[in-house]
């Protein structure tokens, strides 16, 4: 009884926050068709629409706070939860079946490493729960699944994609709409009236694995010290490798990996080198509103410093402190949403794809969890230490252009420049 009150708790607390965010967006969207009224008629803002503007800035200040305390009570809460939950876990048996298992997998990992890719022969081969494929050991599933779930929280991108862990190929339908441009719709109709057959179409795209080395050195001094742990520490350099080359890829990827910034959903700028908060408010909207929940900013830190400095019309800067409490957010917000850096986003220049914005789940990624491993030993003995060269598959393309747009610079050879 009290696992279902606490589930139905926790399902109240993420209902009261939708709420009070969806509040906050309804105001935004009025401030900007308010903003978006003026510029097109051309004039200053009366004084009715000051009064408003102040009060709406006024409200979704009061709210973002609300919100900020709710979470931080629901965070404080899972802390909570988290510590006792580990102490039942530490008092618990350590000889299950699970546990048995895990160790005995980073036992087989270390000694793996240690042994120089090869196992001693004193190994029982029921201990070793490492195969032999084509590109190296593929290692336990265990030590794989650490190191993936390493890079969902080191790369953003990859942790918002829509994933799969596929090992074949898999194909997955997208919805678009027909050449002669009808959309679903809904509306009444007479007895015997023919509904409109083209209203719509599923097309497809598939996803299969690319193969991605990540080569990652360490001295043979730290994996000879036996205070430091090494399982975790190789886990994290590997993914640390893995997960810097893939936020590349998923953003800017165009030749085998086809990276959020092929989205089709594009605004272009009127200048080549600024961009406007009128720009960051259209592209903004180019997303439907349904998908804005999740959605969020990324760019180049070069671009940030820039769109840092942008006033709306009473002064106010449009980037705020980020009081939201998101996990691994940058500490600002745009527009009310979250802003992410990424050295892998391109800088403002004529032609350049700036601004990704969107909900990331409209990208799907197959990150097959076979990962392999090869040790080299001899190529870097000079150096006192090995390599570990990390094998993996992955793939990626958009799969929903509705939920991701991207905002590109003039480019210098359009007509009229």
């Amino acid at each position: 009884m009290k696992r279902r009150n606490k589930f139905l708790e926790a399902e109240y607390r993420a209902e009261e926050i939708k709420t009070l965010e969806e509040k906050r967006g309804v105001l935004i969207l009025e401030m900007e068709e308010l903003i978006g009224r003026a510029k097109s008629e051309v004039r200053a803002f009366s004084e009715d629409e000051t009064k408003r503007i102040s009060e709406i800035e006024k409200e979704v200040e009061g709210l973002n706070a609300t919100i900020e305390a709710e979470r931080r009570a629901e965070a404080v809460k899972a802390s909570i939860n988290a510590k006792k939950q580990s102490e039942q876990r530490a008092e618990a048996p350590a000889n299950t079946q699970n546990s048995d298992i895990t160790e005995a997998e980073k036992r087989a990992f270390l000694s793996f490493i240690q042994s120089g890719g090869q196992f001693p022969a004193e190994t029982r081969a029921g201990e070793q729960n490492i195969t032999m494929g084509s590109n190296g050991a593929i290692i336990p599933t265990s030590i794989a699944n650490q190191i993936i779930t390493k890079v969902n929280e080191i790369s953003p991108i990859m942790n918002g994609s829509t994933r799969y862990s596929a090992k074949g190929n898999i194909t997955i339908p997208v919805w678009g709409e027909t050449e002669t441009g009808h959309d679903i719709t809904v509306g009444y109709r007479k007895e015997f009236e023919e509904l409109t057959a083209d209203a719509g179409k599923f097309t497809s795209v598939e996803l299969g694995g690319h193969l991605i080395g990540a080569l990652v050195l360490i001295g043979k001094s730290v994996i000879n010290n036996s205070q430091i742990d090494i399982t975790s520490f190789i886990i994290s350099e590997i993914a640390k490798k893995i997960a810097s080359f893939d936020d590349g890829e998923l953003l800017t990827g165009v030749e085998k990996i086809q990276g959020a910034l092929n989205t089709k959903t594009v605004f272009t700028t009127n200048s080549p080198t600024n961009i406007t908060a009128d720009d960051l408010i259209d592209l903004q909207s180019m997303v439907p509103s349904v998908y804005q929940s999740d959605a969020c900013w990324t760019m180049h830190p070069e671009t940030f410093a820039r769109i840092r400095k942008l006033k709306d019309a009473n002064g106010q800067y449009l980037m705020m402190n980020n009081t939201s409490n998101i996990s691994n957010a940058f500490p600002y917000i745009l527009l009310g949403k979250p802003v992410y850096l990424s050295d892998n986003m391109p800088k403002i220049e004529a032609g350049a794809k700036s601004i990704l914005y969107g909900d990331y789940s409209g990208l799907s990624t197959n990150l097959r969890s076979q990962i392999e491993l090869q040790v080299l030993v001899e190529k870097y003995a000079t150096q006192h230490a090995i390599g570990i060269v990390a094998w993996y598959e992955l793939d990626a393309k958009v799969s929903d252009h509705q939920k991701l747009a991207v905002l590109v610079q003039k480019s210098t050879t359009s007509s009229g420049t």
